[in-house]
């Protein structure tokens, strides 16, 4: 055993490094299909709104410079005095000829809020096409032509999309944060994609009205806790593909302290955990660097052990620079000093032993925090703790 412990923490170091390289891969080598007509179909998008928060008026303002010949911005909030929509205001005054509609109010009973303030906004839609979009992303300027066009493809019911993670600040949470999902969720979502997997990332859902009606609607979502993975499962079920756009937008990392960053990444961790226990631990080699320095410790932290650490910090770091430069995310400087942290390994270790201790945390219980509410994530059905 005093030999195989050190092995095996070397081999979920080694598997953890190819998934990185492997993902990384796929991403660099995805390019949108060829001799594809460029869509002009309308559409409406959704975008429910729960309270400011930082780089909101930024992300807001990405969609409203949409380069797409026709789009309606339906905004939705519970609370009419929600700050969200002071935000939405001062944007129609700016951007005028955008077509916007607000919808405030009380909304459906229900335990997931997202969703019921979907299906309250949703007669406000004057379209067919809809697109469903969390209030913190970042998209560019063809996000929607990208969208759509895989939408419209024969056979096709929904269409997502991977994201990278932008942080809002440059406090160190907020770059572990963005550095969870762009160099350990990111790769993995792609190389799952890759070897034939169809997830729903709920960031990006887009679809049809009649899908929607097909599957249940809203309705059938609203006591859900992990409403993607039930949209995607109803939409697989109905014989209809789930496609990825060409497209990779950015979601705000708003956690400025570390208790708000483990709640957010144990509400992630407790969700996947509840909906496919199986598959979950196969996320135990997505902290490579912690068995790294498992392995050392094991084997009585020889010389050799050392230089492995070393190395298998180097590749890791050299694989998600490879992977920020491709998309852009300028780490290891330039335009973003948030972004420019990532440019010390020694960030990685402890972003890599912090995904550990989640991954054990997750067991610990099956509730999760969520917009103030306290659910419990079970098969993604989410029900109030007893």
């Amino acid at each position: 055993m005093v030999a195989i412990l050190p092995a095996i923490a070397d081999l979920l170091c080694i598997a953890g490094l190819a998934q990185q390289a492997l993902g990384t891969v796929a991403i660099t080598r995805a390019r949108p299909a060829p001799n594809t007509p460029a869509a002009t179909a309308p559409v409406t998008i959704l975008k429910p709104l729960h309270g400011n928060e930082a780089l909101l008026d930024i992300a807001l303002e990405s969609f409203f410079l949409l380069d797409y010949p026709r789009f309606q911005l339906v905004f939705g909030a519970a609370d009419p005095a929600d700050p969200a929509l002071a935000i939405v205001a001062a944007l129609r005054r700016r951007y005028p000829l955008v077509d916007v509609a607000v919808v405030t109010g009380p909304t459906p009973p229900g335990r997931n809020r997202k969703i019921a303030n979907l299906m309250a906004m949703l007669p406000a839609a004057r379209h067919h096409l809809l697109v469903i979009s969390d209030a913190d992303m970042h998209v560019a300027p063809d996000f929607l032509r990208a969208v759509v066009t895989r939408l419209t493809q024969p056979g096709t019911g929904l269409v997502t999309t991977l994201y990278t993670g932008l942080p809002s600040s440059t406090a160190l949470p907020s770059v572990l944060g963005a550095m969870q999902i762009n160099h350990s969720f990111l790769p993995g979502a792609a190389l799952a994609r890759r070897l034939g997997r169809q997830d729903c990332l709920g960031a990006t859902m887009a679809l049809s009205r009649t899908t929607l009606d097909t599957v249940g609607g809203f309705p059938a979502l609203l006591d859900h806790l992990a409403d993607d993975n039930v949209l995607g499962q109803r939409i697989r079920a109905a014989g209809r593909t789930i496609a990825m756009a060409p497209t990779i937008p950015a979601t705000t990392v708003t956690e400025t302290t570390l208790p708000a960053l483990i709640r957010h990444e144990l509400r992630w961790a407790r969700t996947i955990r509840a909906l496919v226990p199986g598959a979950y631990w196969g996320l135990i080699v997505q902290f490579p660097l912690f068995w790294a320095v498992v392995a050392l410790v094991l084997a009585g932290v020889p010389t050799g052990g050392w230089i492995a650490l070393a190395l298998a910090a180097g590749l890791r770091y050299a694989i998600a620079r490879h992977l920020e430069r491709h998309l852009g995310l300028t780490g290891g400087g330039g335009k973003s000093p948030a972004l420019a942290k990532t440019a010390a390994p020694w960030l990685f270790l402890l972003r890599d032993g912090l995904s550990a201790v989640i991954f054990v945390a997750s067991f610990w219980s099956d509730t999760v925090e969520w917009r103030g509410q306290v659910l419990r994530a079970d098969s993604g059905r989410a029900t109030p703790p007893a």
